[in-house]
């Protein structure tokens, strides 16, 4: 029914658009292409807001929708009519869209020793139940692929003996999805073992529930989980509940990631003689979140030890609600716990409370912490740390700590971008997943707010807790926010939106610019030739950035008191140019965070200097034209 019903549609359109030679209208026509293609109505629209005396950017262009004249028009209807959802997957390749892929369940069986390797996209149910014995080992599996979407539930439930070694699982991925539902439920003995889990992706969503939940005797260990990643969410709900003598490892968790989130919710609830271990959790990571929901809630006899946690890592914030509470004989120790190299923030709700013999340490703690209902005995601070955000700040600057997310050029003063100096340039490349923008025509017709999520997690198949709603949801959050001071800002689904925010904060007269390419990022450059833009002037701008969406969408917003500069930049050995860049000064710091990564890198304060960066890979800013 889908193909008849695009095959009529096409054939409806095509009589009138003209599907595969050009088309003159009012003896218009587009570099020989239709002309009623995304692209050649976007040109169209430009010289009519902008003018025909500039000309719309080639960088600008090549955002615009790859569709067809045919399939622009049938998906717009398919918009109005609210029945995308129905072809998802044929808009998802047309229109260059991020989607993910609906996965079947799979119904093989696998019995005795299995090895994957070099394995992708599956979906493993009753994988290994009342399995006696044996090793399956996924050696390599989804290794570097962009989008992953891998299911395992009920793996190795009522098991005896299994041991299962996930080794090199999922490196190098982008947008990765993967749960694992009912893992090890009621196992006896045998052993999960996690190695290199996840290194060095973008934007991970990892799920264990009920994750060896009534086993026995069974060990997991995750070791260089999740290092090096960026910008994820992991969780583990229901993880050891009820389980009896289970020592669970934690080694080298989230290690060097950037704004990660994990939640623990229900870990090791009722379980009993639990041995759970965190070493160098967090570590020297930037802003992880963690969250620990009922944590070894009612257990008997656990013992817990969180070693090096989120040590040397930027800001962060922890939680830990109903810790241990109403255990028996816990044992907690906390050892050089959240020694952040910019203070965070961590807060314990009812830790220990109601608790009977229990002993509770912690060790060269670190500052800004909250206790509430907190148990009054069986608890021990030993060099607690207590200092003021001021000296930490100037621990930074003196070089007493070294804090490696504040990226050496990242930012940069406005006496730098002369003619012959030397300096880094940080990693301009965009991370995320190409895309393109959806015509005004479609994306129009599409659901865009917190209050229609339900309809568009419809649209995009995206199930409950899955890396499509975090996506969906994230975006609409960050565009709902209200503006800070003084700030004006718009989140843009088209190019027609983004050109019409432009012209109301800068007027007709506008030009849009970005960096020419990522040549010179992680390495020392040499800056040329320098021009800044309206003579160098104070002057404002509209700069945006990409945000995580199926199309692409920006975040678009006025940045009142800049300069602006284009500058050549060349190789410091062979002198030779290899990058145009464009670098924008903001000259009014003060309503900066005193924490800000600027201050951190450069020294200083709100309001105090001036502070310059480049614009980043497929970042863009507006300025008046010169």
């Amino acid at each position: 029914m889908t193909h008849l019903f695009l095959v009529f549609l096409y054939s409806a359109l095509s009589t009138t658009v003209g599907l595969g030679r050009e088309v003159a209208v009012a003896g218009e026509s587009w570099g020989g292409a239709n002309v009623f293609t995304p692209k050649a109505a976007l040109v169209r629209y430009w010289k009519k807001q902008i003018g025909s005396d500039l000309e719309i950017s080639s960088f600008l262009l090549s955002k615009a929708s790859p569709l067809s004249a045919v399939e622009c028009a049938t998906y717009t209807k398919l918009a109005a009519q609210k029945a995308v959802s129905d072809y998802l997957s044929a808009f998802c390749k047309s229109a260059n869209l991020l989607c993910f892929p609906d996965l079947g369940q799979s119904l093989e069986k696998h019995k005795g020793n299995s090895n994957f390797a070099v394995y992708l996209n599956k979906n493993f149910a009753n994988y290994g139940t009342d399995g006696l014995g044996g090793t399956n080992a996924f050696h390599k599996y989804s290794d570097g692929d962009n989008l992953p979407v891998d299911t395992f539930r009920r793996y190795s439930r009522d098991s005896v003996g299994n041991d299962d070694k996930f080794n090199n699982y999922g490196p190098g991925g982008n947008v990765v999805d993967q749960s694992f539902t009912g893992y090890g439920a009621g196992a006896n003995g045998g052993s999960g073992e996690f190695k290199k889990y996840n290194e060095e992706v973008n934007v991970p969503n990892l799920r264990f529930n009920s994750y060896s939940d009534d086993g026995n005797g069974r060990g997991q260990s995750f070791m260089s989980y999740t290092n090096e990643t960026n910008a994820g969410d992991e969780s583990f709900s229901s993880y050891g509940k009820n389980g009896n003598g289970s020592p669970n490892e934690f080694i080298s968790y989230g290690s060097s990631s950037n704004v990660i989130g994990s939640t623990f919710a229900g870990y090791g609830k009722s379980g009993n003689a639990a041995n759970d271990t965190f070493k160098s959790y967090g570590f020297d990571g930037n802003v992880p979140e963690n969250n620990f929901k009922n944590y070894g809630d009612g257990g008997n006899a656990g013992t817990d030890t969180f070693v090096s946690y989120r040590d040397q890592s930027n800001v962060g914030d922890d939680s830990f609600k109903s810790y241990a509470k109403n255990s028996n004989a816990a044992e907690v120790d906390f050892a050089n716990y959240g020694k952040s190299f910019n203070e965070g923030t961590d807060k314990f709700s009812g830790y220990g409370e109601g608790a009977t013999n229990h002993k509770i340490g912690f060790k060269a703690y670190g500052v800004n912490n909250t206790f509430k209902d907190y148990a009054k005995k069986g608890v021990s601070f030993a060099r607690y740390t207590n200092k003021s955000s001021e000296t930490m700040a100037s621990m930074a600057v003196s070089g007493s700590s070294v804090n490696r997310w504040v990226e050496p050029g990242k930012f940069f003063r406005e006496s730098m971008l002369k003619k012959g100096t030397v300096m880094p340039m940080p990693d301009i490349r965009d991370k995320m997943p190409e895309r393109s923008f959806l015509p005004r025509t479609i994306s129009s017709k599409l659901p865009f707010s917190t209050s229609k999520l339900k309809e568009m997690k419809k649209i995009f198949h995206a199930a409950e807790n899955s890396s499509m709603e975090k996506m969906l949801r994230q975006a609409l959050e960050d565009c709902e926010r209200a503006p800070s001071k003084g700030e004006t800002k718009r989140c843009v689904p088209s190019i027609e939106d983004m050109i019409d925010f432009a012209t109301t904060v800068l007027g007709r007269n506008i030009a849009v610019r970005t960096t020419d390419s990522v040549k010179g990022s992680k390495q020392d450059v040499m800056i040329g030739s320098v021009k800044g833009i309206n003579g160098g002037k104070v002057t404002k701008s509209v700069s945006c950035h990409q945000s995580l969406f199926p199309y692409l969408l920006y975040y678009c917003h006025s940045v009142p008191k800049v300069r602006v500069y284009e500058a050549d930049v060349h190789d410091p050995k062979s002198k030779a140019k290899i990058n145009h860049g464009i670098a924008i000064c903001h000259v009014d710091t003060s309503d900066w965070s005193a924490g800000h990564g600027a201050f951190v890198a450069l020294g200083s304060g709100p309001g105090r200097i001036e502070v310059c960066h480049w614009i980043f890979e497929n970042d863009m800013t507006w300025t008046i034209a010169d």
